[in-house]
């Protein structure tokens, strides 16, 4: 058997763009090689998985729930939060001297704090999901903000130390590699994985546009909502549907009050997203950050053109504004809704890119991606 590598996940239970890539990426290695592959999770031990696993693929739960304390008051939530960690290390620590892997790799969470530490004399990689600029910010409203700059400092510079001292550190985007790169020198860029969608293309003639994602800030259906109205006023008779997990009660409100009830659809997550993606005609992002942004490179791949706000990291890296997509200056309504409508009233061009799309998204398809996965395991 080859070489015994270890992932250390947290939880995926929950249907989100780094559960989805990290399944794909595990699965992928247990089809295509001899790895004898672990994953150590920290959430939901109780709670199925929602993308499916290899079963050559083995795992351990430390339930240890990390996530259920951001509904904890702060103060309460820092001493739990020690605990918790001090048990997390101890059975980290305990598993690695165990199983004594090859090779440790890290979504750079919370063992990024201690993981360089143990001497079970595996490689240490680190992956991160998350562009530099939105990672470790220390934001509360009711704390100045002068210590919360304070606070972010010494949390980012913290971290710095710790991914310098990995054998490896992997973002997915150049524009984040070069936010990274005054400081870190133990870096590549891998792009995340796009499966085949169905072999079949979108033929951009829905009066449907999409957008995929968790309802959550980040995401800016905020924003999307009201430049959707300014969409529908010049074009009544088109729809947006939004997919994905989390709270949408207070979007559909928001909708609702704008009087778009019946032209913009809040939904829940669906496992076969490409079915949606081939109902559609239009990708719009509205994100206020991204670490990658697969779900544009997923809507390419069927050729449906993206219009997406330029927001760090990702987007630049994927649309090829004007020949594929569209991007817009980021948090701007108004130009957002003016690449949508422009998609909207230029079918010849919506097809055009759409074609284009499904070309040039090719470069980030699951076999070139995955070679340079197992090109940096085996260089360490």
């Amino acid at each position: 058997m080859g070489k015994k590598i270890v992932y250390i996940v947290g939880d995926l239970s929950y249907p989100n763009g780094m559960s989805q890539v990290l399944s794909q990426k595990v699965n992928y290695l247990a089809r295509h090689t001899d790895y004898d592959l672990h994953i150590i999770l920290t959430e939901k031990a109780d709670k199925p998985w929602f993308y499916a696993m290899d079963e050559r693929v083995k795992h351990v739960n430390f339930d240890l729930n990390f996530d259920d304390l951001y509904r904890v008051p702060l103060m309460k939530r820092l001493w739990v939060f020690a605990q918790r960690q001090r048990r997390y290390k101890r059975l980290l620590r305990d598993y690695l001297m165990r199983e004594r892997p090859d090779i440790v790799v890290s979504v750079v969470r919370r063992e990024i704090n201690f993981i360089n530490n143990i001497p079970d004399g595996s490689r240490k990689v680190g992956e991160l999901h998350f562009n530099r600029s939105s990672y470790r910010q220390f934001h509360k409203r009711w704390v100045p903000a002068f210590i919360c700059r304070a606070v972010t400092r010494w949390w980012q510079a913290k971290l710095v130390r710790e991914i310098r001292r990995l054998d490896r550190f992997v973002v997915l985007t150049q524009e984040d590699y070069r936010c990274w790169a005054p400081d870190i020198k133990n870096m590549q860029v891998i792009p995340n994985p796009v499966s085949v969608g169905p072999d079949v293309q979108a033929d951009c003639q829905a009066k449907r546009v999409i957008a995929v994602g968790r309802y959550t800030w980040a995401k800016g259906f905020d924003m999307l909502i009201p430049a959707w109205e300014l969409v529908h006023r010049r074009h009544p008779d088109w729809q947006l549907h939004i997919y994905g997990p989390g709270e949408s009660e207070k979007y559909r409100a928001q909708a609702e009050a704008l009087g778009l009830d019946g032209t913009l659809k809040c939904e829940g997550p669906v496992k076969d997203v490409y079915a949606k993606y081939l109902e559609s005609s239009i990708f719009v992002l509205s994100s206020r950050h991204e670490g990658f942004g697969v779900v544009l490179a997923e809507a390419m791949s069927v050729g449906v053109p993206c219009v997406s706000f330029d927001c760090p990291c990702g987007p630049r890296d994927i649309i090829r504004d004007g020949e594929d997509g569209i991007l817009v200056e980021r948090d701007n309504i108004e130009k957002l809704a003016e690449g949508i409508c422009f998609l909207i009233e230029h079918e010849d061009i919506r097809r055009q890119y759409g074609a284009a799309a499904r070309s040039n998204v090719a470069r980030f398809r699951e076999e070139g991606v995955m070679k340079k996965w197992i090109e940096l395991f085996e260089s360490l």
